[in-house]
């Protein structure tokens, strides 16, 4: 398909652009505009006339100033090669989420097609492509892009944050983020990602209660009662951690305890023991991976509180 056979009167080029350039970011695919008749005569008047620019050898960008985000991935699958899809946290992005920001452009796309470089996107070339979702922006499936995105982090923090945020905003079901993560062969993350999808699937079980009590050994403290059972108002609660003679409570909340109604189950528990007299300190599994030493250090200030006022 060549340059148009008539140039289009500017009205309907811009009436053509913008039906695809409203859902992409103000980004329009050169073919998109021939499928409605725009030719590359038409899109030339427009570039001369600084109301369209070219972005590469695809994309046309509808008005001027930058690339806007969303302009900026169509723009990345568009101009790397044929069957490119967004990849690791831009496809998060892309499928909904948020509380996270990143710079990059990864983009993933079958090893055997011709690929070109593309400023600001990296390419990631893959012998079987993992699944992608069609409906929008073609990106990578939000269960294997977090595990790619954890993998490209800059840091661990960086990791389980992605991780943590695509559970809880119930992009990804932890069992199918510990499905794709056991396709993963080899990882320079691999034992904390492990720990991670671990915590995120199981919570407090997969970190183990006994290394809790170790740490608190190690740390001085008299070893802790675990799954102690309490009665309060509203009947029979279970306690991850406690030492009942000071009165301290320590809840280690997995994955699962940020998930639909969990949050006001853990509300209404904790206040009913607060109100029989006890301390309670939350500390989240991810941060016992993350910053144990802080974490450990309220539990050991707290403990030594009570127990100077027991005493």
């Amino acid at each position: 398909m060549g340059g148009s056979r008539r140039l289009r009167s500017r009205q309907e080029r811009a009436s053509a652009a913008a039906q695809f350039a409203a859902h992409q970011g103000g980004a329009v695919h050169r073919q998109q505009l021939r499928s409605c008749g725009v030719g590359r005569d038409d899109v030339r008047a427009e570039v001369r006339a600084g109301r369209w620019r070219a972005a590469g050898r695809h994309t046309i960008v509808v008005g001027p100033g930058p690339l806007s985000p969303d302009a900026a991935r169509w723009q990345a699958i568009w101009e790397t090669g044929a069957a490119a899809a967004l990849d690791g946290a831009v496809a998060l992005l892309a499928s909904g989420l948020t509380g996270f920001r990143t710079d990059r452009l990864d983009v993933s796309l079958p090893h055997r097609n011709r690929h070109h470089d593309v400023a600001g996107v990296t390419p990631h070339r893959r012998r079987v492509m993992p699944p992608t979702v069609g409906a929008g922006v073609r990106r990578v499936r939000p269960a294997e892009a977090s595990i790619h995105a954890a993998q490209w982090a800059a840091s661990d923090p960086q990791a389980a944050l992605v991780l943590c945020l695509v559970v809880q905003q119930r992009l990804v079901r932890p069992a199918d983020l510990a499905s794709a993560w056991a396709r993963v062969g080899r990882s320079r993350r691999r034992a904390f990602i492990t720990a991670v999808v671990a915590d995120l699937c199981d919570g407090v079980h997969s970190l183990g209660e006994l290394d809790f009590a170790r740490w608190c050994r190690r740390r001085g403290l008299p070893e802790p009662s675990r799954q102690v059972v309490r009665t309060t108002a509203a009947g029979r609660v279970y306690l991850d951690v406690a030492w009942e003679d000071v009165g301290l409570v320590v809840e280690v909340d997995g994955g699962h305890h940020a998930a639909a109604l969990a949050p006001l189950d853990d509300a209404l528990r904790q206040n009913d023991v607060v109100i029989e007299g006890a301390t309670v300190l939350r500390v989240p599994v991810i941060g016992l991976r993350l910053s144990p030493e802080r974490f450990l250090d309220q539990v050991v200030r707290a403990h030594t509180r009570l127990r100077s006022a027991a005493a």
